[in-house]
């Protein structure tokens, strides 16, 4: 008998909940009921089935969050297609070999990104582009249009190892890498973070984090499945955030550490701007201690928690709860205690679990974990080597049970709340002709949580200045992962015995002081 597949929470949901508010548009006012939400999901499956797309093939988004990227989603829950939602800072060649690579036949676009993705779609094997909402864009169809003419379709029940969404993260050489999730990762997922979060049918969920992240999934999974009501801010932007909060007194949200520290920060910040949430829930990248304990202080009976995952995972493997940070102290440094059915290994580079309190690689085993990166079985097979997923991450587990990060064994960046690879910055400076090395690290930035800053000793005679160094950067990689700044030298870069370079003595100095380097 299965249980983890979407159909079993969609379907009774909507069946309990047909005349409740299902999704609103925070921007428009524009809302659907969850009978109305049906009918539009049932109809995007059959316009996607004459559009060539069923089970098994993949589908992108590129557009703005709304209550039809919900629609999207949901469709390819129910059996529809494997979504395959684009990044949207991803640079032209990034996009381009996304969509090849994912074998991508039809595309969903706002009139934001159509521009970008008719630039691309030729070398990126598109055969359809659907437009979603007004404007005069490039498409082949427009979305409203090809609902109304599709038949209504759910199709039958799938398996709970039917591949539903296949979501690119930053790659280690230079490209992307395709994160192919199941039914049953996805589900597991959504129920270990219910068992958690206190949310039920007149819960209002505020949807701020961009729908392709991976932040996002608890959001288009698990507040649906409860019949609660969904409201969807298009775009962050802290004034309009507030508003929304003072307009449709949401009770729960996500936001990126970056998020809560630009609301809070922003000229017409009032405490009413996130007033209404009973629970806030954080992660995606470093909280700056000062911005929680300001958090914590300002509202003392919000429940404040701290989610911790991966795109691997389906997202969350930890969670902070509300108790932990109302305590302080050290608990505030750590990433939370992981979920019932996820264990926590912590390892040394053969493999070997190391003694508790001690750092080491975070290694973990759960159910939620993706089936592999799409065509990269090395990968594949190097992420969950020994039977534990890998997570490039260094910590240690305390006598209670709860994660402490101390560094990225990989030396990914987060910024934002986006992870930025550091092979693929160096690989996309190092092509500049000027160039003789580069080493890229994330060094602390109260606006990021990390920024990516760039070290860089140029050729004999040669010359370059930052924003040449940046400018170089923009056709080859995403806004997000360009560096925000660029420090030149004039001795080579230091190495180990191994001829690697010591990115360890090049971050020590920016790190000094700081209590958390990661999070």
């Amino acid at each position: 008998m299965k249980e983890l597949i979407y159909h079993r929470l969609f379907m009774p949901a909507i069946g309990k909940n047909a005349d409740r508010p299902c999704a609103t548009n925070a921007a428009t006012g524009a809302s659907t009921t969850y009978a109305q939400h049906f009918e539009r999901v049932g109809r995007l499956v059959g316009g996607l089935q004459s559009l060539g797309v069923g089970r098994g093939d993949r589908f992108a988004i590129m557009t703005l969050n709304s209550p039809e990227y919900l629609e999207m989603y949901h469709a390819a829950f129910i059996g529809g297609g494997v979504v395959n939602p684009l990044n949207l800072r991803f640079a032209p060649k990034e996009l381009a070999y996304v969509l090849r690579d994912s074998g991508t036949k039809v595309c969903f676009v706002d009139a934001v990104f159509a521009p970008l993705i008719d630039k691309v779609k030729e070398e990126g094997g598109l055969e359809h582009v659907v437009l979603v909402g007004p404007g005069d864009a490039p498409h082949t169809v427009r979305y409203d249009d090809l609902l109304a003419a599709a038949p209504h379709v759910i199709p039958n029940e799938g398996e709970e190892s039917d591949p539903v969404m296949l979501m690119y993260t930053g790659g280690t050489t230079g490209l992307p890498k395709g994160v192919l999730l199941d039914q049953r990762a996805e589900m597991l997922n959504a129920y270990h973070v219910l068992m958690r979060l206190p949310m039920n049918r007149d819960s209002v969920s505020f949807v701020q984090t961009p729908m392709f992240h991976a932040a996002s999934m608890f959001s288009v999974l698990g507040g649906p499945a409860l019949g609660a009501h969904t409201v969807i801010q298009p775009m962050f932007e802290p004034a309009a955030v507030m508003n929304a909060v003072e307009k449709y007194s949401p009770t729960i949200t996500v936001m990126v550490p970056t998020m809560i520290g630009l609301t809070m920060a922003h000229p017409e910040f009032r405490p009413s701007g996130l007033g209404s949430f009973t629970d806030l829930v954080y992660g995606a990248s470093p909280m700056p201690q000062a911005l929680l304990e300001k958090v914590l202080a300002l509202y003392p009976e919000m429940n404040i928690w701290q989610g911790y995952g991966m795109t691997e995972s389906s997202s969350v493997i930890c969670m902070l709860g509300p108790d932990e940070h109302r305590k302080g102290g050290k608990y505030l440094r750590a990433a939370g205690s992981p979920f019932l059915g996820v264990v926590l290994s912590i390892q040394d580079d053969e493999g070997n679990e190391v003694p508790q309190g001690e750092p080491g690689e975070v290694c973990v085993r759960s159910g939620n974990y993706m089936i592999e990166y799409w065509n990269k079985p090395e990968a594949t097979a190097d992420a969950f080597r020994g039977g534990w997923y890998h997570t490039g991450d260094a910590g240690y587990v305390d006598e209670d049970g709860y994660l402490y990060l101390v560094d990225r064994v990989k030396d990914m960046i987060v910024t934002g709340g986006e992870n930025v690879y550091s092979t693929e910055v160096e690989n996309a400076i190092a092509s500049h002709p000027s160039v003789a090395q580069v080493a890229v690290i994330g060094i602390p930035s109260e606006k990021w949580g990390e920024a990516v800053h760039a070290v860089v000793v140029l050729k004999p005679e040669a010359t370059a200045t930052e924003q040449e160094i940046i400018d170089h950067c923009r056709e080859w990689i995403a806004g997000y992962k360009l560096p925000k700044s660029v420090e030149f030298r004039a001795d080579p870069l230091p190495l180990s015995g191994a001829l690697k370079v010591l990115k360890k003595d090049l971050r020590e100095p920016y790190w000094e002081g700081h209590d958390r380097k990661v999070n």
